[in-house]
């Protein structure tokens, strides 16, 4: 079933460590958090200190539409491959830059603005990665094997979570807390600069789209693909229907991995020591739920595969919370975790297939990466709205942020049920 050629291994691999680097950086930023909250918005009160470090994090990830539609509309204008290549340079550049950052001891208020705009470039850069590769490998994959594909290379973004987790596990333990502040945080970042080095030299090697060559011998690449999604009804209703879905899977996603570090030290009574570790089981989880939700789109189809995901995420949620805050061991917790997280994050695994199947070559770049990314202006709240509402040492924490994850995957079912079967859909 994975009997690929050259040119389709090295499409998949060049896009697979393109969201691999998207979350390794976004999974640093997650774990440094509560400890570096201080060093750019320093307050006695540690709620407002972690809502204002959220609300950097969350400026990444409001951005990624728009850099999904600009990056999305250079796609389908000059290539995909040219536009992972500026994606990729630009991301690398950001991740690293964070690492050099100044605190608010050595510059004041310019500290977080430095840091804002930062990840504001971050989330305008990022959000133009997953549209291209997504596209590019699903016009490149054999019909046969869309579906497992797709949940390969989705679950590059959680290789990049565990990876990160990894990081900060060596990293953590190799410096007491202080160190860690001071520098440990710094060495983080700086390392994503690796998997960006890799992912260019692959892309840089490998061939442009087939599907999008063929338009443009035939000279019949769209000028204005944004206006097209918008102006052309039928796209436009596509735009919006999909839209749903991964609003859905966004808000459920950033309310269980996106939330899961702060959660654990802050509302969960776990030993710092033992919160990487839980965060490479949760990443593992995520990572093989994905590809096993890609293969089962492939068989059972992607709207019954979502469906399935977020009906599951509405049952377990609050169960699988209540017994991860009160348990007594770290084999319960993880018992627990993996519980939560593959119910609550596989559904991504059919998602690049189930886009690039919904539109046509001409605007496929600009709307799969805006519909991926568009999915953040709401979900991407979730962290924040959780630290909002989550009081502490209350027994209402695990039952609060359970219907935070149900209502996500409530928005998930509905986005899946309106939306048609696009299993057979030929990419053209």
């Amino acid at each position: 079933m994975l009997s690929l050629s050259r040119q389709q291994r090295s499409v998949l691999l060049g896009s697979f460590l393109g969201w691999s680097l998207d979350g390794y950086d976004l999974v640093l930023m997650l774990l440094v958090i509560p400890l570096i909250s201080k060093l750019f918005f320093p307050t006695s009160n540690l709620t407002l200190s972690l809502l204002a470090t959220f609300a950097a994090y969350v400026v990444t990830l409001v951005m990624r539409p728009v850099g999904g539609a600009i990056f999305g509309n250079f796609g389908d204008k000059i290539g995909r491959k040219k536009t992972m290549m500026i994606t990729i340079i630009g991301f690398s550049a950001a991740t690293f830059s964070t690492g050099l950052l100044p605190t608010w001891d050595m510059v004041g208020v310019l500290a977080p603005v430095l840091l804002v705009a930062l990840r504001f470039t971050q989330g305008f850069f990022a959000g133009g990665e997953w549209g291209s590769g997504a596209v590019i490998t699903m016009e490149t994959a054999p019909k046969s094997s869309r579906g497992l594909l797709s949940g390969i290379l989705q679950s590059g973004y959680n290789f990049g979570f565990m990876m990160a987790s990894i990081v900060y596990f060596f990293v953590y333990a190799a410096l007491p807390e202080s160190q860690f502040i001071d520098i440990g945080w710094r060495i983080m970042f700086f390392t994503g600069i690796i998997p960006g080095l890799i992912a260019l030299f692959v892309r840089y090697r490998m061939e442009e789209s087939e599907a999008w060559l063929e338009k443009f011998r035939q000279k019949k690449i769209e000028r204005a693909p944004l206006r097209k999604i918008f102006s052309d009804k039928e796209n436009r209703r596509r735009f919006f229907l999909a839209l749903v879905i991964t609003t859905g899977l966004m808000y459920a996603y950033y309310t269980t991995m996106g939330f899961y570090p702060t959660f654990l030290q802050n509302y969960v009574n776990v030993a710092k020591s033992e919160v990487p570790t839980l965060m490479i089981v949760a990443t593992i989880t995520s990572f093989f739920g994905q590809i096993f939700a890609g293969y089962l789109s492939q068989i059972i189809g992607r709207k019954k595969t979502l469906m399935v995901f977020a009906i599951s995420a509405i049952i377990i949620a609050i169960p699988a919370l209540y017994g991860l805050y009160h348990a007594a061991s770290f084999y319960s917790r993880s018992l627990y975790t993996v519980i939560l997280i593959f119910a609550a994050t596989s559904g991504f695994g059919p998602i690049p297939a189930f886009l690039s199947e919904r539109f046509s070559t001409e605007v496929r770049n600009s709307a799969s990466g805006f519909v991926y990314n568009g999915g953040l202006l709401i979900g991407s709240w979730a962290p924040l709205i959780a630290v909002t509402i989550l009081p502490h040492g209350e027994n209402l924490v695990p039952v609060l942020l359970g219907i935070n994850v149900i209502i996500g995957s409530a928005i998930l079912l509905i986005g899946a049920k309106i939306n048609p079967e696009t299993k057979d859909a030929e990419i053209k």
